[in-house]
């Protein structure tokens, strides 16, 4: 028998977050929002948008690849795969401008990802590794709308 590829196993799991046995979506989705938070306090706004943005396009296709790859041991959709909750919820964070909008982002898009309204589960049902990964992005862009409103809602009022 052949032994799990390392490299894939790494970024799938989202660093080993996907091994975590009580709901290993929320953790791959919480260590993203941890990640974030900490570029926050190091980095502007602009290059910490940037930068996620950035960790968006090079973890969708670096899931895509690790995915794919680690089916034929673990099957279409195994549940230690995170790396999707990862980029998932990095695109609401796009627009997260502290931790309390950052806590909504991870929040909102975990009722997305588990939820799956509005066309979510027709890709969740969809096999490949791409759709894997096209499932949680549109969690993430469900989640960035509502996250847009309660930003501009918020704003108003303390205006």
């Amino acid at each position: 028998m052949k032994r799990v590829p390392f490299i894939p196993t790494i970024i799938a799991t989202g660093l080993g977050a996907g091994f975590w046995p009580w709901g290993p979506g929320t953790a791959g989705a919480v260590l993203a929002t941890v990640i974030w938070l900490a570029l926050s306090q190091l980095l502007t706004p602009t290059i910490v948008m940037l930068i996620t943005a950035g960790l968006i396009l090079l973890f969708t296709w670096l899931g895509t690849w690790a995915t794919d790859r680690l089916a034929p041991y673990w099957g279409d959709d195994p549940s230690r795969v995170v790396i999707d909750e990862m980029i998932g919820v990095w695109v609401p964070l796009l627009l997260a401008c502290n931790w309390w909008t950052a806590l909504v982002a991870l929040l909102l898009f975990r009722f997305f990802d588990i939820v799956k309204p509005l066309g979510i589960r027709s890709l969740d049902r969809r096999k490949g590794a791409f759709w894997v990964m096209a499932d949680d992005l549109l969690a993430g862009i469900y989640s960035a709308i509502v996250l847009a409103v309660i930003i501009f809602f918020s704003d108003a009022w303390a205006r």
